[in-house]
């Protein structure tokens, strides 16, 4: 070989090199760093806190605790229910902790102050426990994914289901911030549009403890529904409480718009019965959900996943295999990468990523089981119909998110 061909191998060998350690310098200090942001104390600790946590680890194990030769984190942290503490968390991971992902985070208005953190600092955020539209509306971003539910897909279930049984004129418990005032709106447009009339509403403080003075002005509407725009600790206490007044047994209906198998599980099937919820996820659907919900369960003391919590596996899961296709944890390569592949798992079946961020799959109406009903603990739900995604899911024409072409 001539020393001039010689020079040119070792030329060639060398760019070679250099193109294989960039794109192993793609995935940022050869680490992909997870972290978890959600209620870890409050009223949304446990349809979200530690479950979700253990079912990011769960995703993690199960895929390996690898992406190449990059290892796999998942750090976590409590943001309060308060949108300074979230923000200010979502910062210091990224700019000091290389978290390279952020998932979870229930309440909506401390979502919607994350999502301005990632989007300006290029970092991936999978939302699968905040509720708001406003996440792939005006707010969206190309670095953002709203992966479980939405307030438009809490209407059109439970919304129009309760209409159609008779349920014409409402009256609204909406919890005092940006995801009780979206998900009000929501069902009032969606009970209007099914020949239905909104009579009033009331707003509570997150976390109220007392609802008694909002339930008498709810009574005293007369409405054939009392709708609860509200979650998590904030729905059972005002379930427990409308019970206690003699509510329901005075011909008023109860509409959870936003309820989880936590929340029933809290209240009792003899309090809890007959409640219609619309869910993304019940662990005894499939031979698939039944097996994860086993496995997520021995982890945690014998509970099963709340729609959020199998929500934040199925995330972890496609962003993992996103960042093993194009071998980059930027923010917005990643999810790009997110957007052109198909979802199939225990979660979601031909589930997809819209422009917007919206990942639209099927969601389902169920009706509570009666105490004779049910053959056991965590057996709660008849499903009572499959609605499917691009139903349940707002369309994009409908939208006003700045990344969906025209």
């Amino acid at each position: 070989m001539s020393i001039k061909s010689v020079a040119l191998a070792s030329t060639a060998l060398a760019a070679l090199a250099a193109m294989v350690g960039a794109a192993q310098a793609d995935i940022s200090d050869n680490v992909v760093k997870i972290g978890v942001l959600n209620d870890r104390s409050g009223l949304y600790a446990d349809l979200s806190g530690e479950g979700s946590v253990v079912a990011a680890r769960m995703a993690v194990e199960d895929f390996g605790g690898k992406v190449g030769d990059a290892d796999i984190e998942v750090v976590s942290a409590d943001h309060q229910n308060k949108p300074d503490v979230g923000s200010s968390i979502a910062r210091e991971w990224i700019d000091q902790d290389g978290v390279d992902v952020i998932v979870d985070v229930p309440t909506s208005s401390v979502a919607l102050a994350v999502q301005q953190v990632t989007s300006e600092k290029d970092t991936a955020f999978l939302d699968s426990g905040a509720g708001s539209t406003a996440l792939t509306n005006d707010q969206c971003a190309p670095t953002f994914v709203h992966w479980t539910y939405d307030t438009y897909a809490m209407s059109v279930g439970t919304g129009k289901a309760v209409v159609e049984q008779g349920g014409k004129s409402w009256f609204f418990l909406t919890a005092d911030y940006a995801f009780g005032h979206q998900l009000e709106k929501d069902t009032s447009a969606v009970v209007k549009e099914n020949g239905g009339e909104v009579l009033g509403s009331v707003n509570h403080p997150l976390s109220t403890s007392d609802f008694s003075s909002f339930l008498l002005q709810a009574q005293a509407s007369g409405a054939d529904v009392i709708g609860l725009a509200n979650a998590g600790g904030d729905t059972t206490n005002a379930i427990k409480q409308a019970n206690s007044f003699g509510i329901v047994q005075g011909g008023q209906k109860l509409a959870a718009l936003l309820g989880f198998i936590t929340d029933v599980d809290a209240l009792g099937l003899d309090v809890a019965q007959g409640l219609t919820l619309t869910t993304g996820f019940y662990w005894d659907r499939t031979d698939e959900t039944r097996e994860f919900a086993d496995r997520f369960a021995e982890k945690m003391n014998g509970q099963k996943p709340t729609m959020v919590q199998a929500g934040v596996y199925s995330a972890v899961t496609h962003y993992l295999k996103a960042v093993d296709e194009i071998d980059d944890d930027g923010g917005e390569a990643v999810v790009t990468q997110m957007k052109k592949m198909p979802i199939n798992d225990f979660f979601a079946e031909n589930g997809k990523i819209r422009e917007d961020g919206r990942m639209v799959h099927d969601m389902y109406l169920v009706e509570v089981k009666s105490p004779d009903q049910s053959e056991g603990k965590w057996d709660y739900y008849n499903i009572v119909k499959t609605i499917p995604g691009d139903e349940a899911f707002q369309p994009l024409d409908k939208g006003s998110c700045k990344l969906v072409s025209n």
